[in-house]
């Protein structure tokens, strides 16, 4: 038998893609919680708008992005797909909020070119910037020091940051560059110049073929119809009538009709590797024994699982930290919004708390003005507190919201959620720390998979695909 730890999204992927492999014949899923999902989670106000407390995109990058779409026309989803090609405003506008003002980023050659508002200076001359920069050889560093050293410290101020408290709302100053820009990274090693170093690479691809540069989990992934038409249309993201969490019942639907045994409300308490099985304490006394675990949780919860046995990977897998987010949903009546656009990210230098806001309305549209106001995240305490009110959260989040936008009108509907953990932080050494618990693993012999946010990607692909990359490796 193979048990998966965790009923979200990386979870119930691991499971489909175990189920659908002919190597594995039993499959038992454990889920802490009441419910199944994890971080998505889709509601609908009193006046019919969708919420989302979690994701409510899915961005279409690479062979990871291809996959998904193959994972959603497995499960018969695409006639509730709803998509976004490149001449949407959400695309084409995108916002970053500094000293008191929105600042609408270039999309355009021309804008390269043009001062730009958020810099006092070109785009192109922070491109002239790094061909002059040294190059510094190192094993990691923070993106906000490679790209200061780079680009100058106005980019990594005003312009990175805000993007990183969008990816996973962390601090550039701690979140590893090798890890989130490995490209970028690596073309200042290999060619002393990010810029040079991307044009070369590029030029290498295009001799070779779209397949160089990518890893063997992607380039092992075939990609069905909804794929090929997503590339062929230029789709930049999508998501699911309704909501996402679609995407995670029909998962589990799916689940329990090729007979995956799902059960909640079972929380392991400890995970002892004997010689020949796993032993599982669920739940405060009740034991299961498998063949084989699947790990999906939290990176710091499982080590509290193997720290008796195992203390050395424990220590490993409590260093990767997470961070809580404040999620404030806002719907309005009328049209409120200054621009159509994707939304706007703040600058920690500017010190609010708030991470950014979401135009979920422009995005998808809906009948009302809905707002999605993320706060917090590696902030949380420094602005909140360890236990702050939802009252407290929502005043927060609509009384800056409204400034910011200049809205006089109140909210119709509201809605508040407290995400605690859940973004992993991958910060400088991420990459080397991964590969000693994997290693660590590997050479104990230890019948243990990982997948999820905290290893390999915060992003829905990123789990998605390492929820399956793991399923390949414990049949090997």
């Amino acid at each position: 038998m193979t048990i998966i730890l965790g009923g979200g999204i990386s979870g119930l992927s691991a499971a489909y893609y175990a189920a659908k492999n002919a190597k594995i014949t039993s499959i038992n899923l454990l889920e802490a919680s009441n419910r199944l999902g994890g971080w998505i989670r889709s509601r609908v106000s009193p006046n019919g708008a969708v919420f989302e407390q979690g994701p409510r995109t899915i961005r279409l990058v690479g062979a990871a992005g291809k996959n998904t779409l193959d994972l959603v026309e497995d499960l018969q989803l695409t006639d509730k797909l709803i998509h976004i090609e490149l001449n949407h405003p959400a695309v084409k506008n995108r916002l970053i909020y500094s000293d008191e003002i929105l600042h609408l980023l270039p999309t355009s050659l021309a804008g390269f070119f043009k001062t730009t508002s958020l810099l006092n200076r070109s785009l192109i001359s922070c491109i002239w910037s790094d061909l002059r920069a040294p190059k510094v050889s190192k094993e990691d560093e923070s993106i906000h020091s490679f790209f200061q050293r780079r680009f100058g410290q106005d980019v990594a101020d005003n312009l990175i940051s805000p993007i990183i408290c969008g990816i996973c709302a962390g601090d550039a100053r701690e979140i590893s560059v090798k890890f989130l820009f490995k490209s970028l990274f690596e073309a200042e090693q290999e060619h002393g110049s990010v810029v040079k170093g991307m044009l070369l690479n590029r030029l290498q691809r295009s001799k070779k073929g779209d397949s160089a540069g990518t890893s063997d989990a992607e380039s092992a992934v075939p990609h069905g119809g909804l794929a090929a038409r997503a590339q062929a249309e230029r789709w930049t993201s999508w998501g699911l009538q309704g909501g996402l969490e679609q995407l995670p019942q029909t998962l589990a639907d799916s689940l329990k009709e090729r007979g995956v045994e799902i059960q909640t409300g079972k929380k392991c308490e400890k995970l002892t590797f004997k010689p020949d099985h796993v032993e599982l304490s669920v739940n405060s006394g009740g034991t299961r024994e498998c063949s084989r675990v699947i790990s999906s949780i939290c990176a710091k919860d499982l080590a509290e699982l193997v720290q008796e046995q195992h203390p050395t990977l424990s220590a490993e897998l409590k260093a990767i930290p997470t961070v809580t987010v404040a999620v404030v949903n806002l719907e309005f009546q009328e049209n409120v919004l200054p621009l159509q656009a994707f939304g706007f990210l703040i600058p920690p230098k500017e010190n609010l708390p708030l991470l950014g806001v979401i135009f979920d309305s422009c995005v998808f549209p809906q009948k009302s003005t809905v707002l999605t106001v993320m706060m917090g995240g590696a902030w949380f305490e420094k602005y909140f507190g360890p236990n702050p009110t939802e009252e407290q959260l929502l005043k927060t989040a609509t009384d800056h919201t409204r400034d910011i936008l200049c809205i006089e009108e109140e909210p119709v509907a509201r809605n508040v959620a407290i995400l605690k953990d859940c973004i992993p932080q991958h910060v400088v050494g991420h990459t080397q720390r991964v590969k000693r618990i994997r290693e660590y693993i590997f050479e104990h012999r230890i019948p243990l998979g990982l997948c999820g946010s905290s290893y390999d990607g915060v992003g829905l692909n990123d789990v998605i695909l390492s929820a399956k990359q793991v399923v390949r490796d414990i049949v090997k």
